[in-house]
């Protein structure tokens, strides 16, 4: 089977073209390769995956509608995992039209393809910040979710909703997947985890936000990617909604009662966290366990955008491909700080 991979030289779709490519998958992969952090290290991940068998790359930007719709006619790849967007809840407040360009019309032209080339089941990533102000734990994705705190946060909502829309109205199968700070080794170097592992090495103060008072469901990458292939390989059928006088399907496009995540289109939402959240301190204190070294703390307010706490109910996904999510932040950190130090010569 072909996949395509947008954001292949991103930290989640690398790891998940490795995934694939190493059950014998073929996969193409899309990058724009572009500069929000160093884009060295996107160079270094692509280049591991030049040389494994069955990898093809073009660099190109989702937001060009009509390479896109190039791409899609002459790939007509059978399935796509779409990992490429703006990330990061700080950014969006100075940089707004970056999100709208990359995850709104980037997301319509990814949509579109899909549609018009017979693309059988579109796995998209969204994210935990779609909760926003939610303050009840853990977050479930029969929650509601209209209240974002963040224009990202806002911005994968929207992809949600347009998902729901091509899987209703062209019977696209599509699944949103909503990740919870993923750390591990290849990571990005603009998260917390990372910027505390190196500020720490190199002997600087580490900005800690809301005073430490702050909690954060860690999920190890190799645990996001086994939940990433799992929901792959389960294409979304459509659910039992409202039904005629003889008994037929009525084809309204009905939400499930009391289960805003599935629908009468073949559609669907999961959260792949760790479902275990940890306070910020604590995280702190795992890594300095793992460097052998203390951090020197510079003690923060809270940033616009932030929430004070992420935690994922992971019921439905362990429901419906039978897997939670589990390595624990001691495993995952360890991993993490061995290939840093490594990678840095630190």
């Amino acid at each position: 089977m072909t996949y395509l991979v947008t954001g292949c030289a991103g930290f989640i779709g690398f790891h998940t073209c490795l995934k694939l490519l190493e059950r014998g998958d073929e996969v193409v992969g899309i990058d724009n390769l572009n500069d929000y952090y160093d884009p060295r290290l996107k160079e270094d991940r692509l280049k591991l995956l030049l040389g494994t068998k069955n990898f093809q790359f073009q660099e190109l930007d989702i937001a060009d509608r009509q390479a896109m719709a190039d791409y899609f006619a002459r790939e007509r790849p059978q399935r796509v995992i779409h990992l490429a967007a703006q990330a990061g809840v700080r950014y969006s407040i100075d940089h707004p039209h970056a999100y709208a360009d990359s995850n709104l019309v980037g997301f319509l032209n990814i949509l579109e393809g899909c549609r018009h080339n017979e693309v059988q089941h579109l796995v998209y990533a969204s994210s935990s910040s779609v909760y926003g102000a939610n303050q009840k734990l853990p977050f479930s994705v029969d929650d509601n979710v209209d209240h974002p705190v963040s224009l990202y946060g806002a911005t994968k909502k929207a992809n949600e909703l347009m998902a729901h829309a091509y899987s209703h109205l062209f019977n696209l199968p599509t699944t949103g997947l909503r990740f919870f700070t993923v750390y591990g080794p290849w990571g990005r170097p603009d998260m917390a985890y990372f910027l505390f592992t190196k500020a720490i090495l190199e002997g600087r103060p580490i900005e800690v936000y809301n005073h430490g008072q702050m909690k954060r469901d860690f999920t190890y990458i190799d645990d996001v990617v086994e939940g990433v292939v799992r929901v792959l390989d389960r294409v979304p059928t459509r659910d039992g909604g409202p039904k005629t006088d003889d008994g037929a399907e009525s084809g309204d496009p009905s939400p499930v009662p009391g289960h805003p995540s599935r629908s009468t289109a073949p559609y669907r939402l999961y959260n792949i966290g760790n479902h275990t959240p940890v306070d910020l301190f604590h995280f702190i204190e795992v890594i300095e366990q793992a460097l052998g070294k203390k951090a020197v703390k510079n003690l923060l307010p809270m940033q616009p955008g932030d929430v004070p706490a992420t935690f994922a109910d992971v019921d439905a996904l362990t429901r419906d491909v039978g897997f939670a999510p589990s390595t624990p932040i001691e495993v995952g950190v360890e991993r993490f700080v061995a290939w840093c130090r490594d990678y840095y010569r630190l």
